[in-house]
């Protein structure tokens, strides 16, 4: 169980702290001079970690297992902070940007795993409800795809790269 609930609460942690970090960036700096500061304090801190945490470290050897992850990210994470930044300076409240940011990323996020990743998609049991009738918004179109008693289906009948809708 604590092997489930660490990564959660290390992750809720660090984000209390990076958006009153975020927020708190003195209005006179440039942001992407200060994400300079940033990432060079985040790549010696990994460093540190990986040697300090790997036994027998071969960061050479790791570095030949890399694919276009590690550098796409990299240019994710300055999407997200520049982000978040440049929201704090137009006025965003600390208590809102988050949660409107996050309700929008979990909307994308179901569809992305739905598409990428082929996970299932969910609903809550409407009280009274016997079945539920699944359609899908393909083309402009809604069609009617199933009808099932579950609260869950599974659209076998996608195509990668083609965004669907589902109500």
């Amino acid at each position: 169980m604590f092997s489930y609930v660490w990564p959660i609460a290390l992750v809720v942690l660090s984000n209390i702290i990076y958006q009153i970090c975020a927020k708190s960036l003195p209005a006179e700096i440039n942001p992407l001079a200060s994400l300079t500061i940033t990432y060079l304090v985040a790549a010696a801190s990994s460093a540190i970690l990986y040697f300090a945490l790997t036994k027998n470290p071969d960061i050479i050897h790791e570095y030949s297992k890399l694919n276009w992850v590690p550098f796409t990210f990299g240019l994710v994470l300055v999407g997200l902070e520049v982000g978040f930044i440049y929201a704090y300076k137009a006025g965003w409240p600390v208590s809102t940007a988050s949660v409107v940011q996050s309700s929008f990323l979990a909307v994308a996020l179901i569809i992305v795993g739905f598409l990428l990743y082929h996970e299932t998609i969910t609903w809550n049991k409407i009280a009274g409800a016997d079945k539920y009738r699944v359609f899908v918004k393909a083309n402009g179109k809604w069609k009617a795809v199933a009808n099932t008693t579950d609260t869950s289906y599974v659209n076998t009948n996608v195509a990668n790269g083609k965004s669907y809708t589902y109500t």
